[in-house]
Protein backbone atom coordinates (compact mmCIF):
# COMPACT_ATOMS: atom_id res chain seq x y z
CA UNK A 1 0.00 0.00 0.00
CA UNK A 2 1.34 3.51 -0.70
CA UNK A 3 1.94 5.94 1.89
CA UNK A 4 0.40 9.61 1.88
CA UNK A 5 1.98 11.87 3.27
CA UNK A 6 3.31 16.00 2.89
CA UNK A 7 6.14 17.05 2.45
CA UNK A 8 8.45 20.42 0.67
CA UNK A 9 10.88 20.61 -2.10
CA UNK A 10 12.85 23.31 -3.55
CA UNK A 11 12.57 23.60 -7.22
CA UNK A 12 14.22 25.67 -9.36
CA UNK A 13 12.57 26.57 -12.91
CA UNK A 14 12.83 29.35 -15.70
CA UNK A 15 9.84 31.03 -16.83
CA UNK A 16 9.08 33.56 -19.09
CA UNK A 17 7.15 36.47 -17.65
CA UNK A 18 5.42 39.37 -20.00
CA UNK A 19 4.92 41.96 -17.71
CA UNK A 20 2.06 44.70 -18.62
CA UNK A 21 5.49 47.04 -19.50
CA UNK A 22 7.06 44.56 -21.79
CA UNK A 23 3.59 44.30 -23.37
CA UNK A 24 2.93 47.51 -23.84
CA UNK A 25 7.19 47.90 -25.64
CA UNK A 26 6.22 45.06 -27.93
CA UNK A 27 2.76 46.54 -28.92
CA UNK A 28 4.44 49.91 -29.48
CA UNK A 29 7.52 48.62 -31.38
CA UNK A 30 4.39 46.99 -34.74
CA UNK A 31 2.36 50.01 -34.49
CA UNK A 32 3.08 52.10 -37.71
CA UNK A 33 3.12 55.86 -37.02
CA UNK A 34 0.06 56.38 -37.56
CA UNK A 35 -1.41 53.96 -34.78
CA UNK A 36 1.48 55.15 -32.35
CA UNK A 37 -0.23 58.61 -32.82
CA UNK A 38 -3.68 57.31 -32.72
CA UNK A 39 -2.38 55.20 -29.15
CA UNK A 40 -0.64 57.88 -27.32
CA UNK A 41 -3.96 60.21 -28.48
CA UNK A 42 -5.79 57.41 -26.07
CA UNK A 43 -3.32 57.26 -23.75
CA UNK A 44 -3.71 61.36 -23.14
CA UNK A 45 -7.09 60.80 -22.78
CA UNK A 46 -7.07 57.91 -19.81
CA UNK A 47 -3.83 58.93 -18.41
CA UNK A 48 -4.06 62.81 -16.23
CA UNK A 49 -0.35 63.51 -16.05
CA UNK A 50 0.30 63.17 -19.23
CA UNK A 51 1.05 65.99 -21.59
CA UNK A 52 2.22 66.92 -24.75
CA UNK A 53 5.51 69.27 -24.76
CA UNK A 54 5.94 72.16 -27.13
CA UNK A 55 10.13 71.40 -26.82
CA UNK A 56 11.50 72.05 -30.78
CA UNK A 57 13.24 68.50 -32.03
CA UNK A 58 16.52 70.34 -31.88
CA UNK A 59 16.83 70.09 -28.48
CA UNK A 60 18.15 67.39 -26.63
CA UNK A 61 16.32 64.44 -24.70
CA UNK A 62 15.95 64.92 -20.54
CA UNK A 63 18.61 63.30 -18.68
CA UNK A 64 16.57 60.55 -17.57
CA UNK A 65 15.53 60.11 -21.26
CA UNK A 66 19.09 59.46 -22.34
CA UNK A 67 19.41 56.95 -19.14
CA UNK A 68 15.97 55.25 -20.53
CA UNK A 69 17.69 55.27 -24.23
CA UNK A 70 20.90 53.30 -22.88
CA UNK A 71 18.67 50.47 -21.63
CA UNK A 72 18.94 51.56 -17.55
CA UNK A 73 15.76 50.83 -16.10
CA UNK A 74 14.86 51.45 -12.29
CA UNK A 75 12.84 48.82 -10.44
CA UNK A 76 9.53 49.64 -9.97
CA UNK A 77 9.10 49.34 -6.44
CA UNK A 78 12.23 52.05 -5.61
CA UNK A 79 11.59 54.49 -8.58
CA UNK A 80 13.09 57.92 -7.65
CA UNK A 81 10.53 60.25 -8.36
CA UNK A 82 12.18 63.23 -6.78
CA UNK A 83 15.47 62.82 -8.72
CA UNK A 84 13.03 62.63 -12.03
CA UNK A 85 11.40 65.64 -11.25
CA UNK A 86 14.31 67.60 -10.28
CA UNK A 87 16.00 67.11 -13.72
CA UNK A 88 12.95 69.30 -15.09
CA UNK A 89 12.37 73.40 -14.95
CA UNK A 90 9.03 73.06 -13.91
CA UNK A 91 8.40 76.83 -14.63
CA UNK A 92 9.89 75.75 -18.34
CA UNK A 93 7.34 72.75 -18.23
CA UNK A 94 4.47 75.21 -17.40
CA UNK A 95 5.23 77.49 -19.86
CA UNK A 96 5.68 74.55 -22.57
CA UNK A 97 2.61 72.99 -21.98
CA UNK A 98 -0.96 74.50 -22.76
CA UNK A 99 -3.72 74.50 -25.01
CA UNK A 100 -1.64 75.49 -28.15
CA UNK A 101 -0.16 71.79 -28.17
CA UNK A 102 -3.35 70.79 -29.42
CA UNK A 103 -3.61 73.04 -31.99
CA UNK A 104 -4.20 71.66 -35.57
CA UNK A 105 -2.94 72.51 -38.84
CA UNK A 106 -5.59 74.08 -41.56
CA UNK A 107 -6.89 71.22 -43.49
CA UNK A 108 -4.64 70.72 -46.84
CA UNK A 109 -6.57 72.03 -50.46
CA UNK A 110 -7.14 68.32 -51.20
CA UNK A 111 -9.81 68.11 -48.87
CA UNK A 112 -10.98 71.09 -51.04
CA UNK A 113 -11.42 69.19 -54.07
CA UNK A 114 -15.14 68.88 -55.96
CA UNK A 115 -16.54 66.24 -54.17
CA UNK A 116 -18.16 63.15 -55.98
CA UNK A 117 -21.00 61.12 -55.45
CA UNK A 118 -20.99 57.75 -53.85
CA UNK A 119 -22.12 54.66 -55.84
CA UNK A 120 -25.15 54.47 -53.10
CA UNK A 121 -26.12 58.38 -53.81
CA UNK A 122 -26.11 58.05 -56.96
CA UNK A 123 -28.15 54.92 -57.70
CA UNK A 124 -30.62 56.56 -55.07
CA UNK A 125 -30.59 60.09 -56.77
CA UNK A 126 -31.44 57.69 -59.94
CA UNK A 127 -34.24 55.86 -57.93
CA UNK A 128 -36.02 59.09 -57.08
CA UNK A 129 -36.58 60.23 -60.46
CA UNK A 130 -38.80 57.26 -61.42
CA UNK A 131 -42.00 56.36 -60.81
CA UNK A 132 -41.64 54.01 -57.95
CA UNK A 133 -44.22 53.07 -55.59
CA UNK A 134 -42.98 53.27 -51.77
CA UNK A 135 -42.40 49.44 -51.58
CA UNK A 136 -40.75 49.17 -54.67
CA UNK A 137 -38.46 51.94 -53.92
CA UNK A 138 -37.80 50.80 -50.10
CA UNK A 139 -36.69 46.97 -52.04
CA UNK A 140 -35.04 48.93 -54.68
CA UNK A 141 -32.99 50.92 -51.52
CA UNK A 142 -32.28 47.51 -50.33
CA UNK A 143 -30.51 46.05 -53.16
CA UNK A 144 -28.46 49.27 -53.66
CA UNK A 145 -27.33 48.83 -50.17
CA UNK A 146 -25.98 45.04 -51.07
CA UNK A 147 -23.65 46.15 -54.15
CA UNK A 148 -20.12 45.73 -53.52
CA UNK A 149 -17.45 48.50 -54.62
CA UNK A 150 -17.09 46.85 -58.39
CA UNK A 151 -20.81 46.99 -58.40
CA UNK A 152 -22.22 43.28 -58.06
CA UNK A 153 -25.26 42.40 -56.41
CA UNK A 154 -23.60 40.28 -53.63
CA UNK A 155 -26.04 37.53 -52.01
CA UNK A 156 -28.71 34.99 -53.07
CA UNK A 157 -32.35 36.21 -54.10
CA UNK A 158 -34.01 34.10 -52.15
CA UNK A 159 -32.06 34.51 -49.06
CA UNK A 160 -32.50 38.60 -50.11
CA UNK A 161 -36.20 38.05 -50.82
CA UNK A 162 -36.46 36.20 -47.22
CA UNK A 163 -35.09 38.89 -45.83
CA UNK A 164 -37.13 41.40 -47.04
CA UNK A 165 -40.35 39.58 -46.76
CA UNK A 166 -41.10 39.62 -50.47
CA UNK A 167 -41.24 36.78 -53.07
CA UNK A 168 -38.57 36.20 -55.26
CA UNK A 169 -40.64 37.21 -58.16
CA UNK A 170 -41.29 40.91 -56.74
CA UNK A 171 -37.51 41.02 -56.13
CA UNK A 172 -36.64 40.02 -59.43
CA UNK A 173 -38.61 42.89 -60.87
CA UNK A 174 -37.75 45.20 -58.86
CA UNK A 175 -33.99 43.83 -59.49
CA UNK A 176 -34.62 44.83 -63.35
CA UNK A 177 -35.44 48.38 -62.60
CA UNK A 178 -32.30 48.77 -60.66
CA UNK A 179 -30.50 47.12 -63.48
CA UNK A 180 -31.70 50.10 -65.79
CA UNK A 181 -30.15 52.57 -63.68
CA UNK A 182 -26.66 53.91 -64.88
CA UNK A 183 -23.94 52.79 -66.09
CA UNK A 184 -24.98 49.75 -67.39
CA UNK A 185 -24.22 46.46 -66.17
CA UNK A 186 -24.89 47.53 -62.54
CA UNK A 187 -26.33 44.80 -59.98
CA UNK A 188 -25.44 42.15 -62.21
CA UNK A 189 -25.10 38.90 -60.35
CA UNK A 190 -22.20 37.63 -62.04
CA UNK A 191 -20.06 39.20 -65.18
CA UNK A 192 -21.97 37.56 -68.00
CA UNK A 193 -24.81 38.94 -66.88
CA UNK A 194 -23.06 42.41 -66.39
CA UNK A 195 -21.44 42.03 -70.24
CA UNK A 196 -25.58 41.04 -71.07
CA UNK A 197 -26.87 43.74 -70.23
CA UNK A 198 -24.51 46.18 -71.93
CA UNK A 199 -24.28 44.50 -74.89
CA UNK A 200 -27.97 44.61 -75.13
CA UNK A 201 -28.16 48.54 -74.70
CA UNK A 202 -25.47 49.24 -77.40
CA UNK A 203 -26.90 49.77 -81.08
CA UNK A 204 -23.62 48.73 -82.97
CA UNK A 205 -22.89 45.62 -81.22
CA UNK A 206 -21.40 42.49 -83.09
CA UNK A 207 -24.25 39.75 -83.88
CA UNK A 208 -21.65 37.28 -82.49
CA UNK A 209 -21.08 39.15 -79.35
CA UNK A 210 -24.04 37.98 -77.42
CA UNK A 211 -23.94 34.27 -78.33
CA UNK A 212 -20.08 34.38 -77.41
CA UNK A 213 -20.86 35.95 -73.81
CA UNK A 214 -23.68 33.58 -72.84
CA UNK A 215 -22.11 30.26 -73.79
CA UNK A 216 -18.14 30.97 -74.89
CA UNK A 217 -17.00 33.83 -72.00
CA UNK A 218 -14.02 31.25 -70.95
CA UNK A 219 -13.10 30.05 -74.11
CA UNK A 220 -12.95 33.80 -75.85
CA UNK A 221 -10.66 34.79 -72.45
CA UNK A 222 -8.70 32.01 -73.40
CA UNK A 223 -8.17 33.42 -77.11
CA UNK A 224 -9.21 30.15 -78.21
CA UNK A 225 -10.68 31.44 -81.44
CA UNK A 226 -10.44 28.84 -84.00
CA UNK A 227 -12.83 26.39 -81.11
CA UNK A 228 -15.60 29.07 -81.07
CA UNK A 229 -15.34 29.87 -84.75
CA UNK A 230 -16.03 26.11 -85.76
CA UNK A 231 -19.09 25.99 -82.59
CA UNK A 232 -20.15 28.97 -84.51
CA UNK A 233 -20.01 27.65 -88.23
CA UNK A 234 -18.25 31.56 -88.70
CA UNK A 235 -14.90 32.84 -89.19
CA UNK A 236 -12.30 32.99 -86.98
CA UNK A 237 -12.22 36.44 -87.91
CA UNK A 238 -15.91 37.30 -87.15
CA UNK A 239 -14.69 35.52 -83.70
CA UNK A 240 -12.08 37.97 -83.33
CA UNK A 241 -13.61 41.10 -84.14
CA UNK A 242 -16.38 39.79 -81.94
CA UNK A 243 -13.90 39.52 -78.86
CA UNK A 244 -12.45 42.74 -79.13
CA UNK A 245 -15.67 44.20 -79.19
CA UNK A 246 -16.26 42.66 -75.75
CA UNK A 247 -12.70 43.50 -74.21
CA UNK A 248 -14.39 47.52 -74.60
CA UNK A 249 -17.04 46.52 -72.06
CA UNK A 250 -16.32 47.43 -68.54
CA UNK A 251 -16.51 44.25 -66.29
CA UNK A 252 -16.79 46.65 -63.08
CA UNK A 253 -19.29 49.05 -63.97
CA UNK A 254 -18.89 50.35 -59.72
CA UNK A 255 -15.35 51.02 -60.62
CA UNK A 256 -16.55 54.38 -61.90
CA UNK A 257 -17.00 55.90 -58.91
CA UNK A 258 -13.62 55.33 -57.44
CA UNK A 259 -12.85 55.28 -53.58
CA UNK A 260 -14.39 58.94 -52.80
CA UNK A 261 -13.32 62.25 -52.99
CA UNK A 262 -10.85 61.54 -49.42
CA UNK A 263 -7.45 62.22 -50.33
CA UNK A 264 -5.01 59.08 -48.66
CA UNK A 265 -1.69 59.35 -48.29
CA UNK A 266 1.11 57.31 -46.87
CA UNK A 267 3.51 58.60 -43.97
CA UNK A 268 6.96 57.07 -44.25
CA UNK A 269 8.22 56.23 -40.65
CA UNK A 270 11.83 56.55 -42.05
CA UNK A 271 13.39 59.09 -44.16
CA UNK A 272 16.78 58.22 -46.13
CA UNK A 273 18.62 60.59 -47.57
CA UNK A 274 21.71 60.63 -49.53
CA UNK A 275 24.78 63.50 -48.34
CA UNK A 276 27.87 63.54 -50.18
CA UNK A 277 28.34 59.55 -50.65
CA UNK A 278 26.85 58.48 -47.64
CA UNK A 279 23.23 57.63 -46.91
CA UNK A 280 21.46 59.11 -44.17
CA UNK A 281 18.56 57.54 -41.72
CA UNK A 282 16.42 59.43 -40.32
CA UNK A 283 13.15 58.81 -38.05
CA UNK A 284 10.07 60.60 -39.31
CA UNK A 285 8.62 61.93 -35.86
CA UNK A 286 7.26 64.79 -37.21
CA UNK A 287 3.74 63.25 -36.31
CA UNK A 288 4.43 61.68 -32.89
CA UNK A 289 4.19 64.45 -30.13
CA UNK A 290 6.64 64.71 -27.24
CA UNK A 291 5.49 63.57 -24.11
CA UNK A 292 5.82 64.88 -20.76
CA UNK A 293 4.65 64.97 -17.23
CA UNK A 294 2.12 67.05 -16.26
CA UNK A 295 4.08 69.83 -13.97
CA UNK A 296 0.83 69.86 -11.45
CA UNK A 297 0.99 66.24 -10.63
CA UNK A 298 4.58 66.48 -10.43
CA UNK A 299 4.74 69.38 -7.72
CA UNK A 300 1.69 66.96 -6.40
CA UNK A 301 3.33 64.01 -6.18
CA UNK A 302 6.92 66.06 -4.59
CA UNK A 303 4.57 67.58 -1.78
CA UNK A 304 3.41 63.88 -1.31
CA UNK A 305 -0.46 64.25 -0.25
CA UNK A 306 -1.51 63.04 2.95
CA UNK A 307 -4.29 60.76 1.06
CA UNK A 308 -3.08 57.56 0.77
CA UNK A 309 -5.24 56.18 -2.04
CA UNK A 310 -4.57 59.22 -4.29
CA UNK A 311 -0.88 59.00 -3.67
CA UNK A 312 -1.11 55.07 -4.49
CA UNK A 313 -3.36 55.69 -7.93
CA UNK A 314 -0.63 58.90 -9.21
CA UNK A 315 1.89 56.55 -8.37
CA UNK A 316 0.46 54.03 -10.88
CA UNK A 317 -0.39 56.81 -13.61
CA UNK A 318 3.16 57.96 -13.16
CA UNK A 319 4.66 54.63 -13.51
CA UNK A 320 2.19 54.12 -16.94
CA UNK A 321 3.11 56.95 -17.99
CA UNK A 322 6.93 56.60 -17.28
CA UNK A 323 6.51 53.31 -19.00
CA UNK A 324 4.99 54.67 -21.87
CA UNK A 325 7.65 57.41 -22.66
CA UNK A 326 10.12 55.18 -22.32
CA UNK A 327 8.37 52.37 -24.72
CA UNK A 328 8.10 55.07 -27.68
CA UNK A 329 11.84 55.70 -26.92
CA UNK A 330 12.65 52.24 -27.19
CA UNK A 331 10.91 51.66 -30.22
CA UNK A 332 12.24 54.70 -32.18
CA UNK A 333 15.62 53.47 -31.63
CA UNK A 334 15.21 49.73 -32.71
CA UNK A 335 13.70 51.12 -35.66
CA UNK A 336 16.56 53.11 -36.41
CA UNK A 337 18.50 50.29 -36.15
CA UNK A 338 16.86 48.09 -38.06
CA UNK A 339 16.62 50.58 -40.87
CA UNK A 340 20.14 51.40 -41.19
CA UNK A 341 21.37 47.95 -41.16
CA UNK A 342 18.37 47.53 -44.59
CA UNK A 343 20.22 50.52 -46.30
CA UNK A 344 23.34 49.59 -45.26
CA UNK A 345 23.01 45.98 -46.90
CA UNK A 346 20.75 47.67 -49.99
CA UNK A 347 23.42 50.38 -50.60
CA UNK A 348 23.70 49.01 -54.24
CA UNK A 349 20.12 49.04 -54.62
CA UNK A 350 19.83 52.63 -53.70
CA UNK A 351 22.79 53.20 -56.15
CA UNK A 352 21.62 51.53 -58.96
CA UNK A 353 17.96 50.40 -58.77
CA UNK A 354 15.80 47.72 -58.21
CA UNK A 355 17.82 44.96 -59.94
CA UNK A 356 20.94 45.52 -57.65
CA UNK A 357 18.55 44.26 -54.60
CA UNK A 358 20.19 41.89 -52.93
CA UNK A 359 18.96 38.79 -50.52
CA UNK A 360 18.10 39.51 -47.20
CA UNK A 361 16.28 37.56 -44.27
CA UNK A 362 14.94 38.50 -40.90
CA UNK A 363 17.62 36.40 -39.33
CA UNK A 364 20.53 37.71 -40.71
CA UNK A 365 19.19 41.52 -39.94
CA UNK A 366 18.81 40.42 -36.86
CA UNK A 367 21.62 38.89 -36.00
CA UNK A 368 23.84 41.65 -36.96
CA UNK A 369 21.72 44.46 -34.93
CA UNK A 370 21.81 42.13 -32.21
CA UNK A 371 17.96 41.30 -31.49
CA UNK A 372 15.72 38.90 -31.87
CA UNK A 373 14.25 37.80 -35.22
CA UNK A 374 10.77 38.54 -34.09
CA UNK A 375 11.89 41.91 -33.18
CA UNK A 376 12.80 42.77 -36.57
CA UNK A 377 9.52 41.59 -37.97
CA UNK A 378 7.49 43.95 -35.86
CA UNK A 379 9.89 46.47 -36.44
CA UNK A 380 9.32 46.51 -40.03
CA UNK A 381 5.79 45.26 -39.74
CA UNK A 382 3.24 48.31 -41.47
CA UNK A 383 5.94 50.53 -41.86
CA UNK A 384 7.37 52.95 -44.93
CA UNK A 385 10.94 54.20 -45.75
CA UNK A 386 11.04 56.83 -48.05
CA UNK A 387 14.37 56.24 -50.33
CA UNK A 388 15.93 58.77 -53.17
CA UNK A 389 13.84 55.68 -54.95
CA UNK A 390 10.69 55.88 -54.10
CA UNK A 391 9.03 55.28 -50.56
CA UNK A 392 8.72 51.17 -50.63
CA UNK A 393 7.11 48.69 -47.17
CA UNK A 394 9.90 47.73 -44.94
CA UNK A 395 9.35 44.74 -46.01
CA UNK A 396 10.19 44.74 -49.31
CA UNK A 397 13.78 44.52 -48.60
CA UNK A 398 13.55 40.98 -47.54
CA UNK A 399 13.29 38.55 -50.48
CA UNK A 400 14.58 34.88 -51.45
CA UNK A 401 17.34 34.19 -53.14
CA UNK A 402 18.46 32.17 -56.22
CA UNK A 403 22.03 31.21 -57.48
CA UNK A 404 23.72 32.43 -60.27
CA UNK A 405 26.99 31.54 -62.42
CA UNK A 406 28.64 34.03 -60.67
CA UNK A 407 28.25 32.86 -56.84
CA UNK A 408 26.47 35.53 -56.04
CA UNK A 409 22.75 35.67 -55.14
CA UNK A 410 20.02 36.98 -56.78
CA UNK A 411 17.08 38.86 -55.15
CA UNK A 412 13.81 37.37 -56.51
CA UNK A 413 12.49 40.89 -56.47
CA UNK A 414 15.61 41.43 -58.87
CA UNK A 415 14.33 38.55 -60.70
CA UNK A 416 10.69 39.54 -61.82
CA UNK A 417 11.58 42.83 -62.72
CA UNK A 418 13.23 41.13 -64.95
CA UNK A 419 10.92 38.94 -66.09
CA UNK A 420 8.33 41.59 -66.60
CA UNK A 421 10.76 43.41 -68.87
CA UNK A 422 11.39 39.74 -70.93
CA UNK A 423 7.54 39.59 -71.31
CA UNK A 424 6.92 43.45 -72.63
CA UNK A 425 9.71 43.29 -74.98
CA UNK A 426 8.01 40.03 -76.61
CA UNK A 427 6.93 39.15 -79.73
CA UNK A 428 2.87 39.70 -79.14
CA UNK A 429 2.28 36.89 -81.95
CA UNK A 430 4.70 34.51 -80.69
CA UNK A 431 5.14 35.31 -76.65
CA UNK A 432 7.50 33.71 -74.40
CA UNK A 433 6.39 30.37 -72.58
CA UNK A 434 7.59 29.44 -68.68
CA UNK A 435 10.19 27.30 -70.05
CA UNK A 436 11.50 29.86 -72.71
CA UNK A 437 11.55 32.26 -70.00
CA UNK A 438 13.28 29.95 -67.68
CA UNK A 439 15.92 29.39 -70.61
CA UNK A 440 16.68 33.15 -71.26
CA UNK A 441 17.44 33.63 -67.55
CA UNK A 442 19.29 30.71 -67.59
CA UNK A 443 21.63 31.86 -70.51
CA UNK A 444 22.14 35.08 -68.34
CA UNK A 445 23.81 33.01 -65.34
CA UNK A 446 20.48 32.60 -63.38
CA UNK A 447 19.55 29.05 -62.19
CA UNK A 448 15.78 28.77 -62.40
CA UNK A 449 13.22 26.39 -63.13
CA UNK A 450 10.32 26.71 -65.05
CA UNK A 451 8.08 26.07 -62.30
CA UNK A 452 9.34 29.05 -60.60
CA UNK A 453 9.01 31.11 -63.30
CA UNK A 454 5.35 30.03 -63.72
CA UNK A 455 5.13 31.00 -59.76
CA UNK A 456 6.93 34.60 -60.27
CA UNK A 457 4.53 35.62 -63.12
CA UNK A 458 1.56 34.60 -61.17
CA UNK A 459 2.67 37.11 -58.62
CA UNK A 460 3.17 39.60 -61.33
CA UNK A 461 -0.66 38.77 -62.45
CA UNK A 462 0.62 37.95 -65.90
CA UNK A 463 -1.32 35.82 -67.99
CA UNK A 464 -0.17 32.50 -69.25
CA UNK A 465 1.75 32.71 -73.01
CA UNK A 466 -1.42 31.50 -74.96
CA UNK A 467 -3.51 34.05 -73.05
CA UNK A 468 -0.98 36.56 -74.12
CA UNK A 469 -1.03 35.70 -77.86
CA UNK A 470 -2.25 38.61 -79.89
CA UNK A 471 -3.39 37.86 -83.72
CA UNK A 472 -2.25 40.55 -86.26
Amino acid sequence: MMKLDYELKLEQTQKLIITPELKMAITLLQYSSLELLDYIQEELLNNPVLEISDESEDERLEPEQEELAAGELPSNDEFPWEEYFRDVDLDLAMQSSGPNAFSELPPAIDNYADETESMAEDLLGQLRLLSLTPRQYSIAAYLVGNLDHNGYLRGDLDELAEALGVTVEELESVLKIVQGLEPKGIASRDLRECLLIQLQNLDQAPPLAEEIVKNFLPAAADGRYRYIASRLNCEEGEVRAAVDFIRTLNPKPGSIYGAGSEARYIIPDIIVEKVGDDYVVMNNDSGIPQLTISPFYRKLMQSGGKDEQLSTYIKGKLEKAYWLIRSIEQRRLTLYKVSQKIVEIQRSFLEHGIKRLKPLTLKEVARQVGVHESTVSRSTNNKYIQTPRGIFPLKFFFSNALPSDDGDDISSHSIKTVLRELIEAEDPNKPLSDQQLAQVLQARGVNISRRTVAKYREELQIPASYKRRRFQ
